[in-house]
């Protein structure tokens, strides 16, 4: 790993977060993300489960946590399973973790072998009354994929079909979404890394640079400060692709005269940043762009102020659609008739602004949470407003990560250039 080691006293924090709400005699099993095999003998780089992270902070491989608080044998009531070390694989990828290691990361004494995994398993099992079995329940899963987690729920309950079953997803789903101060700690240097990048292509950019190329001065920014890599694919879209919600290609020429949406965040120990800045390619906003950006802003602000702690989150969307609909409408993109005549499933502003404005944000970049219940402090969010006009080929988006407190929010880009007159200083130094 490239990051700095977090103390294994956060995942021990973790781990008895999720053990108080567990019912008496049960037994808490977290299967291995499994390797993924590509075109030939290949397979894709592992990307560690989120729960397994939370839990134990091991980023290895096929890696499980098994916690059973009321196991008779004390020495077992928090057990980790690795994939055992072998000498001729580790001249092939490289080494693996030895018990020892492992326990220094996550604070686990018992540490156990995959391949004993069945005869271990068994003892518990026999020992237990309830099982707590593990599995993806984000609410934008795509269903129609194979579910490795699902196969092995199906397999314990096959071989153990006598025990009472629960769903640890709803536990560590709620756990998940309230960040305790070491995470934003561990959050705030993958913010502060995306911030040098930010500041880093602010001073790159000009007239007739590829979109590629500012893409690469962000990864460059990132891996020379320790960060795994980039959070999720860099959106670089200038132009009229700023409008493109997810648009990776980042294979045009930036022009004189447009603007470059660029939706960016760094990777730090395994926990995200997320960040989105509208920027001149020539240095300088045009009137028309700062009265758009400026409305984009005000939008995002006042979302920002929204959130504290017990604003229903649908009142909160509620509030900032409807501040939406008060800019747009200042700077002349829809009237008072289209207000008045709109479709209450299909509001007038909706034309400009077609996308969520806030999500959940930690070990995934559209991590674990409820958009039904109230804001809770410890959550961590984006603020993301976006105004796109198609007629005009121009898209802007501004997007900040926010912590709630109990005194309300902090905003972890807070140093970072946002308005129109910071954003064209920096560049002008270039």
């Amino acid at each position: 790993m490239k990051y700095e080691a977090i103390p294994s006293r956060l995942f021990e924090q973790n781990r008895q977060r999720f053990i108080k709400q567990m019912k008496p005699n049960s037994v808490a099993i977290f299967p291995a993300s499994p390797t993924l095999p590509k075109s030939g003998d290949g397979v894709y780089t592992n990307v560690p489960d989120a729960d397994i992270l939370w839990l134990s902070g091991i980023v290895q491989e096929k890696t499980m946590v098994i916690l059973y608080p009321d196991n008779p044998d004390k020495n077992a009531r928090e057990i980790l399973v690795l994939l055992r070390p072998n000498d001729l694989l580790e001249k092939w990828v490289g080494h693996k973790l030895r018990k020892n290691e492992a326990t220094a990361i996550s604070g686990i004494k018992n540490v156990q072998w995959l391949d004993g995994l069945d005869v271990m398993l068994q003892v518990m099992m026999n020992s237990a009354d309830t099982v707590y079995v593990n599995s993806n329940e984000h609410n934008r899963l795509d269903t129609e994929l194979p579910r490795l987690d699902l196969e092995f729920a199906h397999s314990l309950m096959q071989k153990y079909p006598l025990h009472h079953y629960e769903r640890a997803a709803r536990i560590i789903k709620e756990l998940r979404c309230i960040k305790l101060k070491e995470e934003i700690d561990i959050t705030q240097v993958a913010v502060d890394i995306t911030g040098k990048a930010l500041n880093r292509v602010l001073k790159f950019v000009k007239p007739g640079v590829m979109e590629y190329e500012i893409e690469a001065e962000i990864i460059h920014e990132f891996i020379r400060n320790r960060a795994t890599g980039h959070a999720y694919d860099p959106i670089i879209a200038s132009g009229d692709r700023a409008r493109v919600l997810h648009y990776v290609d980042n294979n045009n020429v930036c022009k004189d005269g447009e603007l470059i949406l660029m939706d960016f965040g760094a990777q730090y120990g395994n926990y995200n940043a997320d960040l989105t800045r509208t920027i001149p390619v020539n240095g300088k906003f045009s009137k028309r762009q700062k009265e758009v950006y400026n409305a984009c802003l005000a939008v995002h602000n006042f979302g920002k102020k929204l959130l504290k702690p017990g604003i229903a989150f649908p009142d909160y969307a509620k509030k900032l659609n409807e501040e939406m609909e008060k800019q747009l409408l200042n700077i002349g993109l829809i009237n008072k008739n289209d207000i008045k005549n709109q479709d209450p499933e299909n509001p007038a502003y909706r034309k400009y602004f077609y996308h969520n404005p806030t999500h959940h944000l930690g070990l995934v970049v559209h991590d674990v949470g409820s958009y039904t219940d109230t804001v809770k402090e410890g959550m961590l969010f984006t603020v993301e407003p976006g105004i796109y006009i198609e007629e005009e080929q121009m898209g802007i988006r501004i997007e900040n990560n926010i912590w709630i407190t109990k005194a309300g929010h902090v905003d972890l880009f807070k140093n970072i250039p946002i308005t129109v007159e910071e954003i064209e200083a920096v560049m002008k130094k270039k």
